[in-house]
């Protein structure tokens, strides 16, 4: 009897089981979801106790900050639940009344697609940000941006292009 196969088989369920070595690295997204908040919620208590005092201009500034922090959790909760989704194991959710729709159909090209869309938006909301601020901003900072801005922005496109010819491509193989 030769002892390759067992051996090839140990290994693979070893190289299979090697993907909750990622569980950590969920568990503290979730500890950084909960620093995070904590800073959106002083900004937001900054803001109420400051808001007779500040102008229109820092006020649009504080909440663009609080649309950011929102943002980048919203990020993070994809990252999460689509990452250990899709790379550790399946979330046994089907029967729960709050399950996203998207956790459905998420697939790592789906999952870089979306996180790709959320960097576009919070990228975005950095330049409103700059706009908004921009007698206090150095025109070579804020050009800076716009080129990142956009380069976000057309590599997503291009993601989600690539993600579409492939999901079609596999439609026609499987027809």
């Amino acid at each position: 009897m030769s002892i390759r196969k067992p051996l090839e088989n140990a290994f693979e369920k070893l190289i299979f089981a090697s993907r909750w070595v990622q569980a950590p690295v969920y568990l503290g997204l979730i500890v950084g979801s909960g620093l995070y908040t904590y800073k959106f919620l002083i900004e937001l208590l900054h803001l109420a106790t400051s808001v007779s005092t500040i102008s229109e201009e820092l006020l649009m500034l504080g909440i663009l900050t609080l649309v950011d922090i929102c943002m980048v959790l919203n990020l993070l909760v994809m990252v999460i639940i689509g990452g250990y989704a899709t790379f550790v194991s399946r979330m046994h959710l089907d029967d729960h009344e709050d399950r996203p729709d998207w956790l459905e159909k998420v697939d790592a090209g789906t999952l870089k697609v979306k996180l790709a869309g959320a960097l576009v938006g919070i990228s975005g909301i950095h330049l409103l940000k700059s706009f908004i601020n921009i007698s206090n901003k150095d025109f070579e900072q804020v050009k800076w941006q716009i080129v990142i801005h956009v380069v976000f922005l057309f590599s997503t496109l291009m993601l989600a292009y690539t993600e579409k010819v492939l999901h079609s491509s596999h439609k026609i193989a499987e027809s």
